[in-house]
């Protein structure tokens, strides 16, 4: 006799704890009942499926048959080998009396029955059980549990999948951070990390879900934190007026933990996006940069003038003149002397983040119309400058000496110079 009582106690707990409907638990429990008959009583090829009250305990069993035509299954006789393996190749189905029902004997059951048609019978109920049938009956249940389970968790992360989530550090394997998201685990690959950080075990962490997996283990949940998104996402936290679609991120270019560029353009004339997401005071920026590490962040807006998106996407470095070279999709940019290197940046990152950001090639070059360096959208710098000075510097190295020497063998002859009159005047 089942106690009620505790099948919806059990019920009750699976759906609070793991999100697991009760629909679905009652569902692998009639199959466990159904399996188990089969088990102990069932024949070959029958079709036995269970209906479980759950209010009054009680369990109906029923043999479902499936209505075929004549002329499409094949009707174990006289038939050799030959003959039904081509009829097997044509299509048709062995013919199984616990399986298959004709649809001339299921209209004498059911007058409007068509074929592919369930036809049910109700089967006797049985009390007892075999350890085996038992056994077998408790497999179907955990695993039907393990499947509604795994459904309910890729139904709610899968929904949260391009959001930030958040969770507790629960192991540290080869660089790999494995996080605790409750339900599921989180995988923080090494090359999604920014470059520096380091966190420990039970430390919370906040990071971007851009992928649900599904493996034999379980769910794993990819995360990231270098992901240029991941940095969209924060300042739609941080600002309302993202969150209302008044202000767009438009591009980001990004190299995590180091610096960033973000074109931001608003929908409202009144609101200055870049404003936005500055915030008062830098309130809005200095949280999001906090929460990268100090990364820092360099926010213009976005124009649909290339000349003009190329020169601010440049700053802090100020611009003489951009030249638009639309079939090359190159653009070659004018700076004076003193903004060079404020326009290519350390290693070139200024220059090579301002042509992902804009989407063309972008050519420094000087006042006197010699390029400097050279950055491809795909993040490649090729910087002039560095050779031309390291060349003056050796020609001023073997220049110098040179320059010594003359000096020294120059300054005795002068002194022989003025000292010959002084020792004449003393002879006389």
């Amino acid at each position: 006799m089942i106690d009620l009582k505790v099948v919806n106690s059990i019920l009750n707990q699976l759906e609070e704890e793991r999100g697991i409907p009760r629909e679905k638990i009652i569902e692998a429990i009639e199959g466990a009942i159904a399996t188990a008959y089969k088990k102990e009583y069932g024949k070959k090829g029958q079709i036995v499926r269970s209906h479980f009250d759950i209010n009054s305990g009680k369990t109906d069993l029923e043999q479902v048959k499936i209505v075929v035509a004549e002329d499409s299954v094949i009707i174990d006789g006289d038939l050799d080998k030959e003959d039904r393996r081509k009829m097997i190749e044509e299509g048709k189905i062995l013919f199984n009396p616990e399986q298959h029902i004709l649809l001339e004997d299921a209209r004498k059951i059911k007058k409007d029955a068509e074929i592919e048609e369930e036809i049910s019978f109700p089967l006797e109920s049985k009390g007892e059980y075999g350890r085996i049938a038992a056994q077998t009956a408790k497999q179907v249940i955990m695993q039907k549990i393990r499947e509604a389970e795994r459904s309910s968790v890729l139904s709610e992360f899968g929904e949260r999948e391009g959001d930030i989530v958040s969770g507790s550090v629960q192991r540290v394997e080869r660089g790999n951070i494995f996080v605790d998201m409750g339900r599921a685990t989180g995988l923080l690959p090494f090359e999604e990390q920014i470059r520096g950080e380091r966190y420990r075990q039970g430390e919370r962490i906040r990071a971007y879900l851009y992928k649900v997996e599904e493996s034999p283990k379980g769910i794993f949940l990819k995360l990231s934190r270098s992901h240029p998104t991941f940095l969209k996402k924060l300042f739609e936290i941080e600002t309302p007026e993202i969150s209302s679609k008044v202000v767009e991120i438009k591009e980001v270019a990004r190299e995590p933990g180091s610096r960033s560029k973000i074109a931001v353009v608003s929908h409202d004339d009144s609101i200055d996006p870049v404003g936005s997401l500055v915030g008062q005071r830098g309130v809005r920026v200095s949280t999001v940069m906090s929460e990268l590490g100090g990364e820092k962040i360099d926010i213009i807006e976005h124009s649909d003038d290339p000349a003009e998106f190329v020169a601010d996407a440049l700053s802090p470095a100020r611009v003489l003149s951009v030249e638009i070279d639309e079939k090359t999709g190159q653009a070659h940019v004018e700076v004076q002397e003193d903004q060079q290197s404020l326009a290519i940046g350390r290693g070139g990152q200024n220059v090579r983040l301002a042509a992902r950001l804009t989407g063309w090639k972008i050519d420094i070059r000087s006042a006197q119309g010699e390029s400097v360096a050279q950055a491809e959208t795909d993040g490649e710098v090729t910087i002039e400058e560095e050779e031309s000075t390291e060349t003056k510097a050796e020609n001023t190295d073997a220049e110098t000496p040179t320059e010594e020497k003359t000096e020294k063998q120059e300054t005795p002859a002068e002194e022989t110079k003025v000292e010959e009159p002084e020792s004449t005047e003393e002879k006389s």
